[in-house]
């Protein structure tokens, strides 16, 4: 009795030990068993690689050049003092409008007046003595020789007659163009010395922008073409202007040509502002485009990432304009395609993808993992 109750405790323990293989076994070899494909859909499914797409669409594009420059006032003016003397009065303050011909400064004139008079005297004099002689002469009172001496001095009496009165009026300071002060280092009492620059003026009517251009675009860029600029100072604003004129000759040592750009002054554009500034040269009006960011950034011909069937492909697209975020496809892709624009970096051609915002794309009927998923 004894050893029957042992092998009897035995048994049992043995069943229960087997029981978990036998039911194992059972869930390998039972009817799930065709449902292999189940967990290597799955893992398959968790191996995709989340990207973001866009559609290639219909736009108008342009093409065009983008460059930077300083704007400045089309002429400027450095007004100096061509005579010496004190400062008596002073017209004009800085931000104030001048015209041409205007007086700004004026300076002490007494010694200039003085030399002025005195010349003035001896030209009277020898006016005076040169018609007398003129009346000797047709008489024969006078050689002719002494006739044409006093006609010699009365010239040159006139001449320094002149000379003084010119000095006499460099003691008013003119605006040599129209503008407006942009500097004044002079004030009412100070001497000033002769060519001294004492007021700066700019005329700011007209405000430009000088490019300097590779040689590539010099066919491209002509006078007249409309421009678009945006100031680092005015954020948000846009100013229009135009190609007033382009140099035709190409500088050897940097390879570029000068393409000077015109906008209106006397607004909010102040010279010396920096600008950034864009020339549309040509324009399509409904280009195929996708946004930049989708091409690829390796060294090889243009291509995108296409995201087709849950699996993505690396297309060759001959690309057209560049129009700031947005790039022109010739050729390689049509209307409606999605493209790659995020997570390309984990890409390889045929690589698996799940579209961040759309349901994970479903196997096809009749495949291994669609008999799994039933």
């Amino acid at each position: 009795m004894h050893v029957s109750s042992a092998r009897r405790a035995n048994a049992i323990r043995f069943t229960l030990l087997l029981m978990p293989c036998l039911m194992l076994a059972a869930c390998k070899g039972g009817p799930e068993a065709g449902k292999a494909g189940g967990p290597d859909a799955a893992r398959k499914e968790a191996e995709a690689v989340p990207v973001e797409v866009a559609v290639a669409t219909h736009r108008p594009i342009a093409a065009s050049y983008t460059g930077t420059a300083p704007l400045e006032p089309r002429s400027e003016a450095q007004v100096v003092a061509k005579t010496s003397g004190v400062a008596l009065a002073v017209y004009v303050e800085e931000g104030q409008q001048v015209r041409a011909g205007q007086t700004l400064v004026r300076l002490d004139a007494a010694r200039s007046a003085l030399q002025a008079a005195q010349t003035a005297a001896q030209m009277r004099k020898l006016e005076a003595n040169y018609a007398r002689a003129r009346t000797l002469a047709a008489e024969k009172l006078i050689s002719a020789n002494d006739n044409d001496q006093l006609r010699y001095d009365l010239e040159n009496a006139r001449a320094a007659n002149r000379l003084a009165n010119l000095e006499l009026s460099y003691a008013n300071v003119a605006a040599p163009i129209s503008g407006v002060v942009a500097q004044r280092s002079i004030k009412p009492g100070n001497f000033v010395q002769i060519n001294t620059p004492i007021l700066r003026i700019v005329d700011t009517s007209r405000l430009e922008a000088v490019l300097n251009v590779p040689e590539r675009e010099i066919a491209v860029l002509k006078a007249g073409l409309p421009v678009r600029m945006t100031v680092d100072a005015l954020p948000g604003k846009t100013f229009e202007g135009v190609v007033d004129r382009v140099a035709p000759v190409v500088d050897s040592g940097s390879g570029t040509f000068r393409v000077i750009a015109s906008f209106a002054g006397g607004g909010l554009l102040q010279p010396g502002m920096f600008g950034r500034i864009r020339i549309d040269y040509d324009q399509r009006a409904d280009a195929l485009v996708v946004p930049r960011v989708a091409l690829l950034d390796d060294e090889g011909e243009p291509a995108v990432f296409a995201a087709r069937g849950g699996k993505v492909a690396r297309v060759p697209v001959k690309l057209g304009y560049l129009d700031g975020e947005w790039a022109e496809i010739r050729s390689g892709l049509k209307r409606g395609d999605q493209v790659v624009v995020a997570g390309k970096t984990a890409l390889r051609d045929g690589s698996a993808v799940q579209i961040l915002g759309q349901p994970a794309a479903r196997p096809a009927a009749g495949t291994p993992a669609a008999t799994a998923a039933r």
